[in-house]
């Protein structure tokens, strides 16, 4: 096993020509993707790793400069790619990681066939020409509470973030991978996310993307996923669900699974 592959518990499942890399998001591990998993496995190859950071990982390999940016996120996305030698991959990317995807799909196109984000944004900050769902001052309003009692931020922000009904499964789940994570690596990364601006790299995409988008998401307005589409380099696709919350696949799998299976396996029309 590689240096990248042990660091970010890679695993690899499945068999099939074709492989895809499903990539998480902050506050989760690769166990978000346990719906989606079990119908991939008998068609695809398929390739699951955590983020540096997530509460999977060796916090001692958590390099606080590396990933003040997403780029960081980035190289290790190609590393991992490198690592087990795959020349090409559908790449399934959410929340930060959709960004994360983007970034490597600019500097090494030719590894991705294609990028399917689910729950994706640019931009999280308002510009003057630009609406993407939060204030500075909201922000650092999160951040203040992140710092100061971070097991009562994740206990008020996991059930915001899902969606839906406060007491089900599917927010408990996110309770515990939130919580999992060191809080000063916790925000840290909130910070790096909250102020990121993938908006300028957008142009410079050529790998075709799927964008997936629930029609209610308290982190990512729908008009961003529209923002997406009319910006990025290459051909993309907009489906808006009918789901609500930030992390659908584990809220709402019977809606998201078919959703993601039909954007795998059909390419954008001509």
């Amino acid at each position: 096993m590689g240096i990248a592959e042990e660091a970010h518990n890679v695993r690899v499942v499945g068999s099939g020509q074709q492989t895809i890399v499903l990539a998480h998001g902050f506050g989760t591990d690769q166990s978000v993707w346990k719906h989606l998993v079990p119908h991939l496995v008998e068609e695809y190859r398929v390739v699951l790793y955590d983020n540096m950071g997530a509460g999977t990982t060796n916090p001692d390999y958590f390099d606080f400069d590396r990933y003040s940016t997403l780029d960081g996120y980035a190289y290790d996305v190609i590393a991992i790619l490198e690592e087990l030698r795959i020349q090409s991959c559908v790449y399934v990317g959410h929340s930060v990681s959709a960004m994360i995807g983007v970034i490597a799909s600019v500097t090494r196109p030719e590894l991705f066939s294609k990028i399917i984000t689910v729950s994706a944004s640019p931009r999280y900050l308002n510009d003057p020409d630009y609406y993407g769902g939060f204030e500075e001052e909201d922000i650092v309003q999160l951040f203040d509470a992140m710092g100061s009692n971070y097991k009562s931020w994740c206990a008020g922000w996991a059930p915001l973030a899902v969606g839906g009904d406060m007491e089900s499964l599917a927010v408990q789940e996110f309770s515990r991978t939130l919580f999992n994570m060191r809080p000063d690596i916790a925000l840290s990364v909130a910070q790096t996310i909250f102020y990121s601006d993938v908006r300028p790299l957008l142009g410079h995409v050529t790998v075709p993307c799927h964008i997936i988008q629930s029609v209610k998401d308290l982190a990512v307005p729908v008009v961003v996923s529209e923002y997406l589409h009319q910006n990025l380099g290459g051909d993309s696709i907009v489906e808006v669900m009918s789901t609500d919350g930030h992390l659908p696949q584990l809220s709402s799998p019977d809606v998201v699974v078919p959703v993601l299976l039909r954007h795998i396996r059909f390419n954008i029309a001509a």
